[in-house]
């Protein structure tokens, strides 16, 4: 009898996961070419690590993808261009994404800077200059020539590029040790959060390099899957100080129109955000046009990243980088308080607290 239980429980587990990995192929049909870019075998996509993994979070890095293409907008074409020139996938920009959102300046806890996020150190290997008024690492060419030079490197250790993105976080011994350990640098191994043969850390950061890609990819080649879609409307976000009177007019759509599919908009506060209904084929006119305005409250000059543990709070981090609770939620387009674990918050800060974090 429980032998007829466990082929049960069994078939149904395989079943589940078989359905949700069916579902990502039609969220995100560029999977293949993302996991063929990363060496890593499209078997991954039924991986139950993985499947649970993107339950859990692609919600927050699709939020979190949008706030990074506004920020490196400018960029990303020098990025990709050099990445290409140098034989490195144009998609290793997810990595830079996930690093820094984007932001050239931006100093994480540890002391890493910039786009690519060097530690000192690791600049020094690759000829960044940094002294304490000046630092190559948040020059964008620089930088990224020096990421290039790295990632190589990697390649040529390693000799598949998901490994190459695994020692850029957590460095070649550790992952060197973690293919001893395993007996094998299969990516479903290494990222197995039950044998932990890597960190966690770096198990997340593979998958989310995977499924940022795969969101980015996706938006490029198909029906924009960032929002969900009902009846051709798609839900979009605005700041309280925006009007109906200027969206109307950003997308060219009637205002009673408007109106109409957004009757609960009667007064919009100022610092708040809100979550409108448009027509889906307004949707690439919106965001190409429409930018969240601004925050006065926020007079902060620079920026650093922090990942999200259990226990912190807005209040908590607020008090430990000496800043403000609404400048973080405003930031980071936080519509809720609530933080997610393993996310990647940008903190607004002074000028002398990130030069006491970056010593």
């Amino acid at each position: 009898m429980l032998m007829h239980y466990l082929k049960f429980f069994f078939l149904v587990l395989v079943c589940y996961t078989g359905s949700h990995a069916l579902s990502l192929e039609n969220k995100y049909p560029s999977y293949a070419y993302v996991f063929n870019e990363f060496d890593v075998t499209e078997d991954y996509l039924y991986n139950s690590t993985f499947i649970s993994f993107v339950r859990k979070n692609e919600k927050h890095l699709k939020r979190f993808y949008l706030r990074s293409l506004e920020r490196g907008e400018t960029l990303l074409p020098m990025m990709q261009g050099k990445l290409m020139e140098d034989g490195v996938s144009d998609l290793f920009i997810y990595l830079s994404m996930i690093e820094s959102g984007f932001s050239t300046d931006i100093v994480s806890p540890k002391k890493a800077v910039g786009l690519w996020q060097f530690m000192p150190a690791t600049a020094k290997d690759y000829n960044l200059v940094v002294y304490e008024h000046y630092d190559e690492r948040c020059d964008a060419v620089s930088a990224t020539a020096a990421a290039i030079k790295h990632l190589n490197r990697l390649h040529k250790v390693f000799g598949k590029w998901y490994l190459a993105a695994m020692a850029y976080n957590c460095g070649e011994g550790c992952v060197n040790k973690a293919i001893k350990r395993a007996g094998t640098d299969d990516i479903s191994v290494l990222t197995d959060d039950r044998l932990k043969y890597l960190p966690k850390e770096t198990r997340n950061y593979i998958k989310k390099i995977l499924l940022i890609a795969m969101i980015g990819e996706s938006s490029l080649i198909g029906v924009d899957e960032r929002l969900e879609i009902k009846n051709n409307l798609i839900e979009v976000e605005i700041e309280g100080s925006s009007s109906l009177n200027d969206i109307e007019k950003l997308i060219n759509m009637k205002k009673d129109e408007l109106i109409k599919l957004n009757p609960q908009v009667t007064k919009l506060y100022k610092n708040r955000f809100y979550k409108i209904i448009i027509p889906i084929e307004k949707i690439y006119a919106f965001y190409l046009r429409y930018e969240l305005p601004v925050v006065e409250k926020i007079e902060k000059s620079h920026m650093i990243t922090h990942t999200v543990v259990l226990g912190d709070t807005l209040e908590k981090l607020a008090k430990e980088y000496e800043t403000d609770m609404d400048e973080i939620r405003v930031v980071n387009h936080l519509e809720y308080p609530f933080l997610t674990v393993d996310s990647l918050l940008v903190i607004p800060v002074t000028q002398t607290k990130f030069n006491k974090l970056v010593k």
